[in-house]
Order: structure tokens, then C-alpha cells, then sequence
């Protein structure tokens, strides 16, 4: 195996023991429940990093996050979660086309609504739950987006370029 393969596997499973690790512990403490919306700070942040390591990893971080969420608070939060999935393999495919990952996650950020209230409303629960959601998941969104890019940008001052294709020390320091 070599290096950037290896980086991948030992980040991708630290991201995915995150996304297990932050519902399951803080589901329901750290956030807000506001009929079937809820939202616990920073559960998105691993599912947004992944994204910078391909669609697998981004894939597989998704669904942690569903099974966190599933086992603390119940099937609709887990099938909600679950859209981790398609959100996060949607974006680690336009950061590979060279999408900036700040651009990334923000035209991401209806399509995630929309999923998390089209699974709500699927569920049975009546359009305006799902609108709610909806709205819910646009602003819980927009602030695991500022948490995930200050990491980012966090990691790009010490020296680390963060990208699919190049899991290396970057040359440059700015």
C-alpha cells in the first residue's frame, strides 16, 4: 500500500468513527430538537471532510452517521442522516472537478435540505414537518460548514494540502 492510500484508510476511519461517535454520545445533548427537526452541533463536519477523500470515504463516513443517529435517536434520525450519503459522494465528485470545497459545501446545502425533508415527509409526516426540516437542516448545514472549512483552512496553514488525488505535505507554505 503505498502512502496516500494508507493516509486515506487511517483519516477515512477516523472520520468514520466521528460520525459514529458524535450522535451516539451527544445526539440529542448538544442541539436542538424542534419537533421532527433536530440537529446536534458538528454531526456533519466528519461527513464534509470526507468528502475531500473521494466518494468512497465520503460514502462510508455518511453511513456511520446514519447508524449513530439511528441507534441514539430512532429510524426517522437515522433514515435522515442517511442522506449524508448521496450529499457526501456529491461532493467528493465536485471537488473532484475542482470545485472549491468552501463552494462545494454551500450548493450542497439545498440539496441536503431537501433530501432530509423529502425522507421526513416519506415517513408520513405531514408537508409542513418537512418543511421545517427542511429549514432546520439549511442552518444546521450552513454552521457544520463554517466548523468543516475553518478545519480546512486550519490544515492548509500548517503546510497540508487537502485533495483526493494528493494526500501529501504540500510544497508551499501559503
Amino acid at each position: 500500500m503505498r502512502r496516500p492510500e494508507i493516509l486515506r484508510l487511517v483519516i477515512g476511519s477516523l472520520l468514520l468513527a466521528l460520525s459514529i461517535l458524535i450522535p451516539v454520545s451527544l445526539g440529542g445533548v448538544l442541539g436542538v430538537v424542534i419537533g421532527p427537526f433536530s440537529a446536534t452541533l458538528a454531526s456533519h463536519v466528519p461527513s464534509f471532510l470526507a468528502m475531500l477523500y473521494g466518494p468512497l470515504v465520503a460514502g462510508i463516513v455518511g453511513l456511520g452517521s446514519s447508524l449513530g443517529f439511528f441507534l441514539r435517536l430512532g429510524p426517522v434520525v437515522g433514515l435522515r442522516a442517511a442522506m449524508h450519503i448521496p450529499v457526501g459522494i456529491m461532493g467528493a465528485l465536485m471537488l473532484r472537478k475542482r470545485v472549491s470545497y468552501p463552494i462545494t459545501l454551500v450548493a450542497l446545502a439545498p440539496v441536503h435540505a431537501g433530501l432530509e425533508a423529502l425522507a421526513v415527509v416519506l415517513l408520513g409526516a405531514a408537508p409542513q414537518a418537512g418543511v421545517l426540516v427542511g429549514a432546520g437542516t439549511l442552518l444546521h448545514h450552513a454552521m457544520d460548514t463554517i466548523i468543516a472549512v475553518l478545519l480546512w483552512k486550519a490544515l492548509f496553514a500548517r503546510g497540508f494540502e487537502i485533495h483526493p488525488d494528493r494526500l501529501h505535505p504540500s510544497k508551499a507554505t501559503k
